[in-house]
């Protein structure tokens, strides 16, 4: 797993100004585990304090060179990657599962089934709110699996009742590097990963999947706090006057 950062912080012991940093070691961070302490959560500090045995985690550095936009990780990642598949997301957003499922699995064997080089992962919305988001317009291929055509940015008008939305998560081949090095700064000033995977959409098979879980914008805080709602919801610990009982 390589997480992208552009400041340095103690989840570490790496030097700033170098890339490969590897959180091989169990977390010690003072601050962090005194403010757990203080709430009576030694308990979930000892979750953190034992990250590195979940995964191994690679922490690059974001260079600050000036450059801006949601395709930027993946260009710092490049190297990394080598030539394998991997996942590009973005975490302004939250899909929950009642089912205890997970969209990103369901992704990886939904291409492979498919048998495209490529997939990203899609939520539903009213066509009527389609002007707040990137859509991901659709082709069929043979076997009736919906490819993407093309990504369109917050259309003023969306014809059809619903509208399959960009959620920012991707499986993508190790050559969609190659994508990312041809790259250009969008007219807005930002490296944009939508642009990097609407090109290679046009050379290849890109399966659009949509996901399972409840869609849960979090780019406002008004999407951010009803994520926050049906989260706690969800794992039963939303207090009665939230919810409406009294």
């Amino acid at each position: 797993m390589s997480v992208i950062t552009d400041r340095w912080h103690r989840l570490h012991d790496h030097r700033p100004g170098t890339q490969g940093a590897d959180l091989s070691h169990p977390l010690h961070d003072p601050d962090l585990e005194a403010h757990f302490a203080e709430r009576g959560w030694q308990s979930k500090y000892e979750v953190l304090a034992d990250l590195h045995r979940g995964a191994e985690f690679t922490f690059l550095e974001q260079p600050r060179d000036g450059r801006y936009g949601t395709a930027v990780p993946a260009m710092v990642a490049s190297k990394f990657v080598d030539g394998d598949d991997f996942l590009l997301l973005v975490g302004d957003d939250l899909l929950l599962r009642p089912d205890g499922g997970s969209d990103l699995a369901d992704l990886v064997a939904a291409r492979e089934h498919a048998g495209a080089p490529a997939a990203i992962a899609a939520a539903t919305v009213a066509g009527a709110d389609a002007h707040r988001y990137g859509i991901l317009a659709t082709r069929h291929d043979a076997h009736g699996n919906q490819l993407l055509a093309a990504i369109v940015e917050k259309p003023a008008h969306h014809p059809d009742p619903v509208a399959h939305i960009n959620i920012s998560r991707a499986l993508l081949p190790g050559d969609f590097v190659d994508y990312l090095d041809a790259l250009k700064c969008a007219v807005n000033g930002e490296y944009q990963a939508t642009d990097a995977i609407a090109a290679y959409a046009r050379d290849h098979d890109v399966l659009v999947h949509p996901v399972t879980g409840q869609y849960h914008d979090c780019g406002n805080t008004a999407g951010w706090l009803a994520a926050n709602l049906a989260a706690a919801q969800a794992r039963g610990i939303l207090l009665p006057f939230a919810s409406g009982d009294r």
